[in-house]
C-alpha cells in the first residue's frame, strides 16, 4: 500500500512539474504589464529564447534559476533569432540592463553577465523605450 503511494505521488509530482514548466504569470515594471513565460527546468533555461521568437502567449521570459544574490549569471545570444533585452534582477529590483542583445550564429558569442535573483528577456529595445533603468521595481502576479 506504501509503494503505491508513493508510486502516484511521484507521477503527480512529475505531471505537475511538466505543467509548472511553462507557467505564464503577469510581470510589471513601472505599471507597464507583461504576460511572462517562466523557465524553470534546466533545459529550458539552457535554451531561453534560441530559436524562438515572442508570441500572443507571451512577451519576456523570466528565468527562474534559483540563484544566490552574488552569483555572477551569464547569457549569451547563441541561436537566437531576435535581439533581446537582458534584465537582471536582484531583491525585486533591476540591478543591470543591457539593450537590444543582438542574436549570434557562431560559437564565439559576445556574453552578458550579472547578478542577480532572476534574469528577464524580453523584445530587443524594449528597455529604452519604455525607460526602464537601474533600480525600477519589478512586481509580479501569478495568472
Amino acid at each position: 500500500m506504501v509503494k503505491i503511494i508513493v508510486v502516484i505521488i511521484l507521477k503527480m509530482n512529475k505531471i505537475y512539474n511538466i505543467i509548472a514548466n511553462y507557467m505564464y504569470i503577469q510581470l510589471y515594471i513601472n505599471n507597464y504589464m507583461f504576460n511572462t513565460k517562466v523557465l524553470k527546468t534546466p533545459k529550458n533555461i539552457t535554451n531561453g529564447m534560441m530559436g524562438k521568437t515572442f508570441d500572443d502567449k507571451f512577451d519576456a521570459l523570466l528565468f527562474d534559476t534559483n540563484i544566490i544574490n552574488t552569483q555572477e549569471q551569464s547569457f549569451w545570444m547563441k541561436n537566437c533569432i531576435v535581439p533581446l533585452d537582458i534584465i537582471f534582477i536582484k531583491n525585486g529590483k533591476i540591478n543591470k540592463i543591457y539593450n537590444n542583445c543582438p542574436p549570434c550564429t557562431t560559437n564565439n558569442c559576445k556574453k552578458y553577465s550579472g547578478k542577480g535573483d532572476y534574469i528577464i528577456e524580453m523584445p530587443g529595445g524594449t528597455c529604452k523605450n519604455l525607460k526602464f533603468k537601474k533600480n525600477d521595481i519589478i512586481t509580479i502576479n501569478n495568472k
